[in-house]
């Protein structure tokens, strides 16, 4: 299939959909494995081919601050921009070749459609490195009044995102050890986190609603003077109202240092607070009064969370907190498509 995330340079191509900006010779193929130069243009051969899916709460991606208690059919392709060496999907995303169903952008609507969900989330691998087939899907899914949502890395270019404004609702951006350099080097194999800060600029711009997840490892990636960097970028990119997440890493793939313990989390969990961040959680942990949501405004719980199941309390239908008033921004679900 052939793209538009592409320019041409001399005898070569630019490829435009990540920072990488891999430059491509004939028959080469870009980092992700599934971008190639065939004729002088970007070809993507996972193009109408998944390589899984699933029905997944939108708590799941994890999206908390946009229609909670939801259900999104989820999937993903095979290759990524990234190369992390503790990744859950490893079998998917670090597999550098195009495998998987044959699904046309018609075909995955219909199967969201056919379940009764209420979006349609791509994650499982990078969904930047398929983003014209995510833009095939996402504007037939906004003619039946579904949500779109990207759980991403955040290494999407200039050119990238505005492809994606055009029918992305929702994205969470996925930064690891804390955003450290350091980290990203030795263990993803990009040079460094600052160019995820554009894309999330880049969010604020085209008004997606931006949740942050910091997958945190004990010993690496767990430096606090790291977080307090990250924080702080989100608070003056995003703004202090921003959901943000601390997720517990447990060992897979290439690594195998231990879980990340309980006592880290909350130690983020606690500088995040007291930084000015309002809505600040904890993944992966059973420990449910990280995963609620309080109201700002008079502490009254707005959203009790176990796992992935959330059940509003104290919050009404336009996001406002019944106690006190306090406007969350938080964006219920009004309507359902009804299926004929």
């Amino acid at each position: 299939m052939k793209t538009s995330l592409y320019h041409v340079e001399g005898d070569k191509i630019r490829c435009t959909a990540c920072f990488r900006y891999c430059l491509l010779s004939r028959g080469q193929s870009g980092f992700c494995g599934v971008r190639s130069n065939i004729n002088n243009a970007i070809d993507l051969s996972v193009y109408n081919m998944p390589y899984s899916f699933n029905i997944d709460p939108i708590e799941k991606k994890p999206i908390l601050h946009m229609y909670p208690g939801t259900n999104m059919l989820s999937f993903g392709t095979t290759g990524c921009n990234f190369a992390c060496a503790y990744c859950q999907n490893y079998d998917m995303s670090q597999r550098r070749k195009a495998e998987g169903l044959h699904c046309t952008p018609e075909d995955v609507v219909n199967l969201a459609l056919e379940y009764g969900v209420d979006g349609i989330a791509y994650t499982y691998n990078e969904p930047t490195i398929f983003m014209e087939y995510a833009h095939d899907i996402g504007i037939i899914a906004k003619k039946h009044n579904l949500i779109n949502v990207f759980v991403t890395n955040g290494y999407e270019t200039d050119e990238s995102m505005k492809m994606a404004s055009e029918f992305l609702d929702s994205m969470t951006i996925d930064f690891k050890g804390n955003g450290n350099d350091n980290f990203y080097k030795k263990y993803i194999s990009i040079p460094y986190a600052k160019n995820i800060y554009n894309t999330m600029k880049n969010a604020r711009k085209y008004k997606i609603h931006t949740e942050i997840t910091d997958l945190v490892i004990p010993e690496v990636g767990d430096d606090l003077g790291d977080a307090e960097h990250l924080i702080r970028n989100v608070i003056d990119i995003l703004g202090d109202d921003t959901p943000i997440s601390f997720l517990r890493y447990h060992p897979d793939y290439k690594m195998s240092i231990p879980y990340t313990p309980l006592e880290t989390l909350i130690r983020h969990y606690k500088l995040a607070m007291d930084m000015g961040m309002k809505y600040v959680y904890l993944g992966n942990v059973p420990e449910a009064n990280y995963e609620n949501t309080y109201c700002p405004g008079c502490k009254a719980l707005l959203i009790k969370r176990s796992g992935f199941n959330s059940k509003l309390i104290n919050i009404d239908i336009n996001g406002k907190c019944k106690s006190c008033g306090y406007d969350t921004k938080i964006i219920i679900k009004k309507n359902r498509t009804v299926l004929n």
